[in-house]
């Protein structure tokens, strides 16, 4: 999956803002307060959304009046969002993001009696640059239909074919119900990648307890179960396990060694072997930045990559000469097959991109816009030359609106 646009409509700071043409790996800088954060939480709103219901996914940012933008009217104005996405999901596996089908999901929430609703939901893809698309999924209110002959899209002369649903609640999205049945197989596979997105808010602390023994297959977003993911990639794909041990002296200066030992009570402790002492230590003893960059190679060798990552500050706790090689793992990942998110503030981490990955945040009469750094003429002139590195012209304010003025 590759989100190709973006666009977010009465969103907190997001009064109207679209973002096209994003890559694989995307980077945004911007000031305190100018919107990285809130552009993560659109993903975790629909998460919630998903997982519950929009009532709670908004309950859970102070109710629909806190989260509509300043200077909308609650019984008025929409929160909306349109995502645009390549799956390659609807293709063969050796196929390009490009040969896939541009999918668009849209959502449009609003507010009446009190209470929030559903004003529409649509799940539609267009394959090729003619003909009508599709909408797969086309709900208002709590009502509406699926087609059901999607294996036959893009043949000619076919008519699609619908079945009228209805959800139990208004503020229940579509796509939660539909998307558990494979006869609705396009509301399925959105709703199975809307799953696995995953938004980091990784704790150090968390990540040093002890860990109950059992399978965990994906490092949670607190990290918390990183012993059992390191005993689990370490069991079934040693392979990946291999390869971030390969890694681990030039990503973690000092470490050679990592294992997730099993106690006698049944819990699951990470180890540490310092090339320079005989004894391993346990991670209690270890440095934040030294358990935050293992996490972050968990993380990225993930066996089953999820289709959308976001990272915040990823430079916390760690040394400026790790980041090159952090972002160069980023991008790694990126390439096989997750799309990633990172907001930073760093110049140093800025350095490793190529300038199609930078994006900025800028407040516009109070709201914020997203711009490309690669649309700013001048950037696009001085990087050619390969010793202007983009970290550098960021902090010497070669980009137009991307400092504090």
């Amino acid at each position: 999956m590759r989100i190709e646009s973006i666009t977010i409509q009465n969103f907190k700071v997001f009064k109207h803002t679209t973002v096209k043409n994003l890559p694989k790996m995307v980077v945004l800088l911007g000031t305190n307060g100018s919107g990285k954060s809130t552009l993560f939480d659109v993903f975790s709103f629909l998460s919630d959304a998903l997982q519950h219901n929009v009532t709670i996914a908004l309950n859970k940012r102070g109710g629909f009046q806190e989260v509509l933008s300043r200077g909308s009217e609650a019984n008025k104005d929409f929160i909306q969002f349109e995502i645009k996405f390549r799956n390659s999901q609807t293709t063969s596996p050796s196929s390009e993001d490009t040969h896939a089908p541009l999918v668009t999901y849209s959502l449009r929430i609003g507010f009446k009696q009190g209470k929030a609703f559903i004003d529409r939901e649509i799940l539609k893809y267009r394959r090729g640059q003619k003909g009508k698309p599709w909408h797969f999924l086309d709900f208002s209110q709590g009502e509406g239909y699926a087609i059901t002959n999607e294996e036959e899209y893009g043949k000619p002369g076919i008519q699609e074919q619908r079945v009228s649903q209805k959800v139990t609640s208004p503020d229940i999205l579509a796509i939660k119900g539909l998307g558990q049945f494979q006869q609705f197989k396009a509301v399925s596979t959105f709703r199975s990648l809307l799953e696995k997105w995953y938004v980091s808010n990784f704790r150090i602390e968390s990540s040093r307890n002890l860990s109950d023994t059992g399978i965990a297959h994906h490092l949670s977003t607190t990290g918390d179960n990183l012993a059992q993911v390191t005993k689990y990639i370490y069991d079934d794909h040693r392979d990946l396990f291999n390869q971030i041990l390969e890694k681990l002296p030039r990503r973690i200066p000092g470490i050679h060694q990592v294992e997730a030992k099993e106690t006698e009570d049944g819990r699951i402790i990470l180890r540490f072997q310092d090339q320079h002492f005989k004894d391993p230590f346990v991670a209690r003893y270890v440095s934040d930045g030294t358990i935050k960059m293992f996490a972050y190679m968990i993380l990225l060798y993930d066996p089953e990559p999820h289709p959308l990552l976001c990272i915040e500050e990823p430079e916390n706790f760690l040394h400026p000469d790790l980041l090159l090689q952090l972002c160069e793992e980023i991008r790694e990942y990126a390439e096989r097959g997750g799309q990633v998110f990172v907001s930073t503030h760093s110049p140093d981490f800025v350095n490793g991109l190529k300038l199609g990955e930078l994006f900025f945040m800028v407040k516009d009469e109070g709201f914020s816009i997203i711009k490309a750094a690669s649309a700013d003429q001048k950037v696009k002139e001085l990087t050619k030359d390969e010793s202007n590195q983009l970290g550098w012209l960021w902090r010497n304010h070669y980009i137009e609106g991307a400092n504090l003025k």
